[in-house]
C-alpha cells in the first residue's frame, strides 16, 4: 500500500452564460433543545412545537391521508399509559413495529441501529425522560448532507380513537422513543408522507454518516459469509430487500419489495455438515418466511438439542432465519453501512482519512450533462484534484490504494419526497501528464481541463451507471497519479446542489489542505481485530485443534484461559483477570452450542462482547473498589444489565458462585451472567405463553 494525499481542490468554475434563479436545498430549523426545555421548566408548560405542529399538515397532503380513521386525536405519552418510559435499556429483542405510514426502509434501518448502543446513543440521546425534567420536548440527532443537526419535536403523537398510535409503535405499549424518532425524522424531511418511500441505504447514513456497501446477491462474491461474518462483528448496520411482485405477501411468507433488517448470522453445524443461516427481521413485527430454518421447519431437528433450544423462537414476532443460499435467492440486494469503509478492503492496520466538498450544477453554468450526450458541455461540470502520491524511498513496484468516492445529491424542497431523484454519477479520469504533485506545484495545477482532455482520454470507471439515488457510492484500488473527478448528472441543465465525499486509507502525515479530517471510531479503532488476529493466529500457528469443519482455528478451555488471563484493558489498566480452568470449562459448556468442545471465533466474539458489557456494569457497581460484588451490590448490577431476578434466585447464585462471604468476583460475575442470559434466552424461545416450558428429555 502507498502514501496518499488527499485534495479535493474545486477548479475555477466557468463564466455563467446566463443568469437563473438557483433553487437552493432549505436547511432544516434550528431549536435550541437546552433552552427550550428550561424556558418549559421555568414556566411549567409543556412544550408544543409550532415549527411542525400537531396538525394534519404535518401528516402531508396525498396518499396516506386516505388511510387516516376519521378522528384522529395528538395525545401526549401520559394520556396514552400510566407509566411512560422513553427507552428501555438493554431489551434482548428488536420491540418495533411499522404503522401506516409505507416507511418499512426507514424501520428496518433503525433497528439494525438497536444493535449497537453507542451508535444509537448518538441518534438517541439518553438522558431523556417522562418523569425527571419532563416538559414534553425531545431531541435527536441526523447526520444531514455532511453534518450533524440537532432536531427537537414535542411528544404529541397521532392516535385513534382507542389510544393506539397510527405510525411506529413499541410492541411493549409503554415505550415511545421509536414513535418521537419518527416523528422527528418526519420532520426533518417534511412530513410523514415525506417517508412512504425510501431506501435502507438512505436512513443507515442519515443514522451513522457511513459508507454504504450495496451487494446485488444475484452476483454476490465467493467470499459472502466472510464480509457477513466482519461487518456482524463490527460496528456495521445490515438491511436488505426483497424482490418486487404484484402480491404483497408471498406464500413462501415473505414481503414483495420489502426492507428487512439482518440482525445476525450462525454458522450451525447439522447431522450432514455445517450450514450458514442468516437472522431476518421483517418490520411489521409479524409475518416470516415458510422455508428451510423458518420456525417451523423439519431442519431445526438436525442440530444438537441446545443449538436447536438457543437459535430456534417460535413465536410470530416477526424475526426468522433462512439459509444463506436462500438469502441470496430471495433478496436483490443487501446494504452494509459502515463507519469507515474498511470492510471490502484488505489494507489492515491504516486509518481512513476523509475529504468533503459542497458543489452545485447550474444551468448555463455548471450543469453539463452526462457525455452520454454528446452535447460537448461536459467540461463544464465541477471538476475535483484526486492526488495519490507514491511511497518515497519504496523499493517496491508501485501498488494501488484504497479509494471510495461518494456523491450525493440534496433535495432542493424542504419536503424529500416532491421531487424525484435526478439520475447522478460521476467519471474518473487519470491525468497522466501530470505527476502526483507536492504543495510547491500545487498552485500550478490549479485549473480545469479543457474540453478536448475529455475527448481523447477515457474515464477510469468506463462503465459508470447513472441512478436515480440520493446518493451514488463507488471504490477504486488507484495507481500513484493525479485524478480528476467530475461529478454530473445524467442530463444537461439539470440543477441540484451535491456533497462530493472521498475516503482514502491514511498513509501520509501531510495536511497543508483543511479539507482532509481522520475518521475517528472511538468505541473500536483496530484494537478489536488486532485483538483476534493476534490471538487467533497464535492458535493457528501453534497448529492447536483445528475445526474439521472450518478453516479457522477453535479454542479449548486451557487456551480460552491463557487468553482471557492475558488481555490487557485499555481503558481498565489496573485490572488484571484470573480465570480459573473450571471457569473456563463452564464458560465453555456454555457458548458451545455445537457440542465441539471447543470456542469458534465467532464464539469467541459473541463471549468478548458480552465480556466488555459486564465489566462495565461490574466496575459502575463496584462503589469500594474492592474488586468484589456483596449482595447489594449484586442485586443493583444485575438490574443494570436489563435482567429481572428476583432476590431468592440472586441469594442462591452467589451462594453458587460465590466466595465464603457471599462476595462475587469479575469472573464469577461473568460464568454467573452468562448462565442467567442464556436460560433467559431458552426460556423466551421455548415458552408459547410467557409463563411456562414443555421440555422433551434431550431438551
Amino acid at each position: 500500500s502507498m502514501p496518499f494525499l488527499l485534495c479535493l481542490k474545486k477548479k475555477k468554475s466557468p463564466v455563467p452564460l446566463g443568469r437563473s434563479i438557483f433553487q437552493k436545498h432549505t436547511p432544516p430549523i434550528q431549536q435550541n433543545y437546552q433552552a427550550l426545555l428550561e424556558s418549559c421548566l421555568k414556566n411549567k408548560c409543556l412544550f408544543t412545537d409550532d415549527t411542525f405542529p400537531a396538525h394534519i399538515s404535518s401528516i402531508g397532503t396525498g396518499a396516506l391521508l386516505k388511510k387516516l380513521p376519521r378522528n384522529l386525536h395528538w395525545k401526549r405519552p401520559h394520556a396514552l399509559h400510566k407509566s411512560p418510559v422513553f427507552y428501555a435499556a438493554h431489551r434482548k429483542q428488536p420491540d418495533l413495529c411499522q404503522g401506516l405510514v409505507e416507511n418499512c426502509w426507514f424501520l428496518a434501518a433503525l433497528e439494525a441501529l438497536t444493535f449497537h448502543q453507542d451508535i444509537l446513543a448518538a441518534v438517541v440521546p439518553q438522558n431523556q425522560s417522562f418523569e425527571r425534567k419532563y416538559a414534553g420536548i425531545f431531541h435527536f440527532r441526523f447526520w444531514h448532507f455532511g453534518e450533524w443537526i440537532d432536531v427537537v419535536v414535542d411528544d404529541l403523537l397521532p392516535v385513534n380513537e382507542a389510544g393506539e398510535l397510527l405510525f411506529v409503535s413499541s410492541v411493549y405499549k409503554n415505550v415511545f422513543w421509536g414513535a418521537l424518532l419518527e416523528k422527528a425524522y418526519a420532520k426533518l424531511y417534511g412530513s410523514y408522507e415525506d417517508l412512504q418511500i425510501g431506501q435502507v441505504s438512505e436512513a443507515l447514513v442519515d443514522f451513522t454518516g457511513g459508507v454504504n456497501t450495496r451487494i446485488k446477491l444475484a452476483e454476490a462474491p465467493p467470499d459472502l459469509w466472510d464480509i457477513l461474518t466482519r461487518a456482524t462483528y463490527s460496528r456495521s448496520l445490515m438491511g436488505c430487500q426483497t424482490h418486487l411482485g404484484t402480491t404483497k405477501v408471498l406464500k413462501n411468507g415473505l414481503v414483495a419489495g420489502h426492507a428487512y433488517t439482518v440482525t445476525g448470522i450462525r454458522k450451525v453445524t447439522c447431522q450432514y455438515g455445517p450450514e450458514n443461516l442468516v437472522r431476518l427481521r421483517n418490520p411489521w413485527g409479524k409475518i416470516e418466511w415458510k422455508g428451510d430454518w423458518s420456525d417451523s421447519s423439519y431442519k431445526w431437528e438436525l442440530l444438537s438439542p441446545k443449538e436447536k433450544i438457543l437459535l430456534r423462537k417460535k413465536k410470530d414476532d416477526g424475526e426468522f432465519w433462512m439459509s444463506l443460499r436462500d438469502f441470496k435467492i430471495h433478496f436483490v440486494d443487501l446494504v452494509i453501512c459502515k463507519l469507515t469503509p474498511d470492510l471490502m478492503s484488505q489494507e489492515d492496520g491504516k486509518k481512513w482519512m476523509y475529504s468533503l466538498k459542497s458543489g452545485r450544477w447550474v444551468k448555463g453554468s455548471t450543469a453539463g450533462g452526462s457525455l452520454g450526450f454528446y452535447n460537448g458541455n461536459f467540461w463544464m461540470n465541477p471538476q475535483y484534484w484526486l492526488n495519490v502520491l507514491p511511497v518515497e524511498d519504496s523499493k517496491k513496484s508501485p501498488s494501488t490504494c484504497s479509494v471510495v468516492i461518494s456523491l450525493m445529491q440534496k433535495h432542493s424542497t424542504k419536503h424529500r419526497n416532491r421531487a424525484p431523484h435526478l439520475f447522478i454519477g460521476f467519471l474518473l479520469y487519470k491525468n497522466t501528464n501530470l505527476l502526483p504533485f507536492f504543495p510547491e506545484q500545487y498552485q500550478e495545477s490549479n485549473r480545469k481541463l479543457p474540453p478536448g482532455f475529455f475527448t481523447r482520454h477515457q474515464p477510469v470507471n468506463k462503465h459508470q451507471v447513472f441512478l436515480d439515488e440520493r446518493e451514488v457510492t463507488h471504490d477504486f484500488h488507484l495507481e500513484p497519479c493525479v485524478y480528476v473527478i467530475v461529478p454530473c448528472t445524467l442530463e444537461p441543465q439539470q440543477e441540484s446542489e451535491f456533497i462530493l465525499r472521498v475516503f482514502s486509507r491514511k498513509h501520509l502525515m501531510i495536511f497543508f489542505f483543511d479539507t482532509l479530517k481522520e475518521i475517528v471510531d472511538r468505541y473500536e479503532g483496530k484494537i478489536w481485530e488486532d485483538f483476534f488476529t493476534k490471538h487467533f493466529e497464535q492458535v493457528r500457528e501453534k497448529k492447536l485443534k483445528f475445526s474439521s469443519i472450518s478453516q479457522n482455528p477453535e479454542i479449548n478451555a486451557v487456551q480460552l484461559q491463557r487468553i482471557l488471563n492475558n488481555i490487557s484493558w485499555r481503558n481498565f489498566q489496573s485490572f488484571r483477570l484470573n480465570f480459573s480452568l473450571d471457569s473456563c470449562q463452564g464458560i465453555l459448556a456454555l457458548l458451545d452450542l455445537n457440542a465441539t468442545g471447543t470456542l469458534s471465533i465467532q464464539e469467541f466474539r459473541v463471549l468478548w462482547k458480552r465480556l466488555l458489557f459486564y465489566l462495565e456494569v461490574f466496575q459502575k457497581r463496584d462503589t469500594k473498589r474492592s474488586g468484589k460484588l456483596d449482595l447489594v451490590e449484586l442485586h443493583a448490577a444485575v438490574q443494570e444489565t436489563g435482567i429481572s431476578l428476583s432476590n431468592e434466585v440472586c441469594n442462591l447464585m452467589a451462594i453458587r458462585y460465590g466466595d465464603p462471604d457471599l462476595q462475587i468476583s469479575f469472573e464469577s460475575f461473568v460464568c454467573f451472567m452468562l448462565r442467567v442470559e442464556i436460560m433467559g434466552e431458552a426460556f423466551r424461545n421455548l415458552t408459547q405463553d410467557g409463563k411456562g416450558i414443555y421440555l422433551r428429555e434431550s431438551e
